[in-house]
């Protein structure tokens, strides 16, 4: 735009009627030899009027006059005012800095913080928590609750268990002793098929007591004798279901507690030179549905030799060691190390530990096997930190080399994106046109199955479904034509009356034959036992009897795979089938719409297309004029140094700013959090509701989110459950759960030194647009046999620093001013998230869209005012006015050129971004594997988009 602006601005409407009537240049007298060259210079053999027209209509008169071009002595200083006040705005910067950094404590972004918030190696921590100053290294035991709990599902549902509870014999009667309580544990153990299942659990049964208890003490041996580590995670082990594989380790972060332990060589080895060791006995939380089925197992009468295996199972093999309280000062079930994983340093001194193996555990599975679990493990740790901004930024403070290393590979690549552009704009932009046809198609589709996507199913397993639903309808379509066979898939009500030919299940697993004779599993479903059922071959059914007390809603099937004993049916052709939950978007209205939109997408794709087609002369057109820009940068490579300064003051400033920021967000007052026990998880953390965007808009009653106690402003802070001992206890009621601080807050010094930031980086975005511009006008009015031999950056530097910084300044506050509202709303709509109020954070969403496109819109005005003040030299009021109008008259000229410059700007974006994050990510995994690298990407796309931004302003 700078390029193109001086022939867009300065001819005016009477010049161009006046060049119109005028004659053209074959009608005119010729030109004397002498003179022939040099007619621009208009000095050889004297003016003539037209010569003198010529130079009217192309330099502009009066206050536009450039006859002399932009560095004529004409200028004055504009906008002096706002240099004063950009210097108050540093000195009240400085002072919340020095401030903020006698009380901060920047540390506090980063130190190991253990389960319920206590800093490690603190000996007073928040709300009268743990003295841990003598554990300053954060480490994991196992979290016993959801290491056993399949284990524990494993034994109560047995068969049998389940003949215990429900069936007894001729001499005991079931422990359960109501229909009501057998079919609930029927349903919660996923038994028999049942609204409260979508299949079985996916563990092995047993067929008699003997079996069960001899398979489960074996694997729980492994748990608890640390004699046995070895086969634990052994595929040979008894255990390999579950602990030889990579997904236990992909979440790590479910088995492990987080502790503040004395270093990191404490584990399960230690316990065995102990003088004060403890133990843990196992038992499920009170809220679990299987509680009670537990307690009764557990406490079955000794009389009861039917029950008396799986009584004693229960009651002898849960027994965990745990680590005495010198080595983990917490309750014993916090402290049970995990068999066979030790742990180890990271980097020598970090007060954080990583996964090693034990020794025997590694000549038990390999060093490969060893190496890459370990892997996926420390992965799984460190990307959990991903909810904790403070923790994330500590993990930038850790790695600052990084940040450095990454910003300057930033400048490379964008210096080698700008040379590869010249030469590759034409490629580059149609690449970009075919990208966007494909938007058009796979937004068309993300629409589509948002629009059948039930409210129980994630959107990819909608989309997954959906595919099953159409091959297996395809697949069966040209089977049935080629042999000329038409079966009905109608069904109706729970699909009892369903006699089609679907053999798959809705996941996509094969189904096996109903009367299969070498089938064991669920072997009561049969034609002979259901002779109304119709059970065909291994085609899905819904069969039950009249008198069923447990029956499922839709036909299902016995599958082929060991694990998933049974899951649901689709009706072949049904592609979009019914939700017993609900749809993910209510009411049927929207879903309506969105089907119907999805059309309409796909419609406008190919709409899109044909214009494409239509339009592929004024693209290349438009490519040629954007070589122009490349030209003047290959002829001028110097002006390249403009973004890379710019871009280094960037990252210094960034760097300089964050670091003084860090030690205002550190400060949380003592009273930000409750320090209050509570009875229930909810009345701590709150509930989240059903309503949704769609529920907002219509109106229809929805169940209404609530905030917790601990999290009802932002920033919020955590939720986490005490021991039984340490419990407060009221009317009988045990208040276990208590509150955990966040890592930072904000209070008004923040927003002041915000503000700053931002004004500071609008000003050297700014700084650059304009020594362009002024670069750009000085090269435009050189005479040709001149062009390169002019020194345009140190040229435009005097001009732009001697008369028009101020106007600089101006601009920049105005462009920060907005930002400044815009992240303050922003800031409005968490707090109302946190508060739940979602109608508020819809305005606020709404609100910021508004103030983004204004911003959008000041931006682009901006620039263009920049331009108008490197040619004129006028304020920046009056410049912004000249632009604004401009704008106004060449409206078609600007959107053509602004289209194609977006899509020349989107994909230096791309690229640059893109490039310095994925060699960010990869130093990290190299460099600092003990953090988490999703913070310090973030800062690397930062200052790629900052580069990126400067970079792409020489366009």
């Amino acid at each position: 735009q700078a390029i193109l602006a001086p022939p867009l601005g300065l001819p005016q409407d009477p010049a161009r009627a006046a060049a119109a009537r005028r004659p053209t240049q074959q009608h005119r007298p010729r030109t004397p030899c002498c003179c022939r060259g040099t007619r621009a210079m208009g000095n050889c053999c004297g003016n003539r009027p037209e010569d003198q027209a010529d130079k009217d209509e192309k330099f502009g008169n009066g206050s536009k006059d450039l006859s002399e071009g932009p560095a004529a002595k004409t200028r004055g200083c504009t906008d002096i005012v706002w240099i004063p006040i950009f210097a108050a705005a540093w000195v009240l910067f400085l002072i919340v800095t020095f401030a903020g950094m006698l009380n901060g404590n920047p540390s506090k972004l980063y130190s190991p913080r253990d389960f319920s918030g206590a800093y490690c190696g603190v000996e007073e921590n928040w709300n009268n928590g743990p003295n841990l100053v003598n554990t300053p290294t954060l480490s994991f035991t196992m979290n016993v609750t959801s290491t056993v709990e399949l284990l524990m599902k494993q034994a109560v549902c047995s068969a049998p268990a389940a003949k215990v509870l429900t069936e007894g014999n001729s001499f005991f009667d079931p422990l359960l002793e109501t229909q009501e309580e057998r079919d609930a544990y029927l349903c919660n153990c996923c038994i028999q098929p049942c609204g409260g299942c979508d299949a079985s659990i996916a563990v092995e049964d047993f067929t008699d007591a003997t079996a069960l208890v001899d398979t489960m003490q074996a694997k729980l041996a492994e748990l608890t004798d640390f004699s046995n580590a070895a086969s634990l995670f052994s595929t040979g082990g008894a255990n390999a279901d579950m602990f030889s594989t990579s997904a236990f380790w992909e979440e790590a972060t479910k088995y492990f507690n987080l502790v503040c332990v004395t270093d990191c060589s404490v584990d399960y080895t230690t316990i065995d030179g102990a003088t004060d060791p403890r133990t843990f006995t196992y038992s499920p939380p009170k809220d679990n549905n299987l509680y009670a089925v537990w307690n009764t197992l557990l406490k079955a009468p000794s009389s009861n030799t039917m029950a008396t295996d799986v009584s004693q199972l229960l009651n002898s093999s849960f027994t965990f060691q745990a680590l005495p309280i010198s080595m983990c000062p917490y309750d014993p079930q916090f402290c049970v190390p995990f068999p066979g994983v030790q742990y180890t340093e990271l980097q020598g001194s970090s007060l954080y530990c990583t996964f090693d193996f034990a020794g025997e555990v590694v000549d038990a599975i390999g060093d490969v096997a060893a190496s890459a679990l370990e892997s996926i493990g420390v992965t799984s740790i460190t990307s959990a930190g991903v909810t904790e901004l403070g923790k994330m930024a500590g993990d930038f403070l850790s790695a600052i080399d990084a940040f450095i290393i990454v910003s300057v590979l930033a400048f490379i690549i964008g210096i080698v994106f700008l040379v590869v552009l010249r030469f590759t704009i034409g490629i580059c932009v149609w690449i970009a046109i075919v990208i966007s046809i494909l938007m058009f198609i796979l937004g068309g589709a993300f629409i589509f199955t948002l629009s059948i996507q039930c409210s129980d199913a994630g959107l990819l397993e909608t989309g997954i479904q959906t595919s099953v639903a159409i091959a297996i309808a395809g697949t069966t379509a040209v089977s049935q034509t080629i042999t000329g066979e038409e079966v009905s898939e109608e069904c109706t009500g729970d699909c009892q009356d369903y006699r089609g030919v679907q053999h798959y299940s809705k996941n996509g697993l094969s189904c096996v034959t109903w009367d299969d004779p070498s089938r064991t599993r669920m072997s009561q479903y049969s034609s002979t036992a259901y002779p109304e059922a119709d059970l065909e071959k291994n085609y899905c059914r819904n069969p039950y009897k009249a008198n069923d007390t447990l029956k499922h809603d839709t036909i299902w099937c016995i599958t082929s795979d060991e694990l998933v004993k049974w899951e649901e049916c689709y009706p072949i052709g049904v592609i979009i089938p019914e939700c017993d939950d609900g749809h993910e978007i209510e009411p049927e209205e929207w879903r309506t719409i969105l089907h119907y939109t999805s059309y309409v997408i796909w419609g406008l794709g190919g709409v899109w297309l044909i214009i494409i087609i239509c339009m592929v002369k004024r693209i290349n057109l438009a490519i040629s004029l954007n070589k122009v820009a490349a030209l003047f940068l290959a002829r001028n490579p110097h002006i390249v140094l403009i973004p890379v300064v710019q871009a280094i003051v960037a990252i210094i400033w960034t760097l300089l700013w964050f670091l003084s920021a860090s030690f205002l967000l550190s400060q949380v007052p003592a009273d930000y959090t409750p320090t209050a026990s509570y009875a229930t998880y909810t009345e701590a953390y709150g509930t989240g509701g059903n309503c949704t965007f769609w529920s907002t808009i219509t109106g229809e009653t929805c169940v209404e989110g609530t905030p917790g106690m601990c999290n009802d402003q932002w920033p919020t802070g955590d939720v986490w459950k005490a021991s039984a001992a340490d419990c407060e206890w009221a009317d009988g009621v045990a208040k276990c759960w208590r509150c955990s601080q966040p890592r930072y807050a904000f209070d008004w010094r923040f927003w002041v030194s915000f503000f700053v930031y931002l004004w500071n980086h609008a000003f050297n975005i700014a700084l650059g647009q304009i020594l362009i511009a002024m670069a750009v006008s000085l090269w435009f009015f050189t005479k040709n046999e001149e062009k390169g031999k002019l020194g345009l950056v140190p040229k435009a530097l005097k001009i732009i620093f001697r008369y028009h910084v101020g106007s600089v300044i101006f601009g920049s506050f105005i462009v920060a001013a907005v930002q400044f509202i815009r992240y303050l709303m922003k800031y409005f709509e968490k707090q109302a998230e946190a508060q739940k109020n979602r109608i508020m954070v819809y305005v606020l969403k709404c609100v910021q869209c508004c103030i983004w496109c204004f911003e959008k819109c000041i931006k682009f005005l901006n620039k263009n005012a920049y331009i108008q003040i490197a040619l004129l030299g006028t304020s920046f009021c009056k410049s912004a006015k000249e632009a604004f109008f401009l704008i106004a008259r060449n409206v078609l000229r600007f959107g053509a050129i602004t289209a194609l410059s977006g899509i020349v700007h989107g994909i230096g974006f791309i690229c640059i971004m893109s490039s310095t994050a994925v060699a960010g990510y990869f130093y990290m995994r190299e460099v600092h594997k003990d953090l988490s690298p999703f913070m310090p990407c973030v800062c690397f796309l930062f200052v790629s988009y900052v580069v990126a931004k400067l970079f792409m302003n020489v366009f």
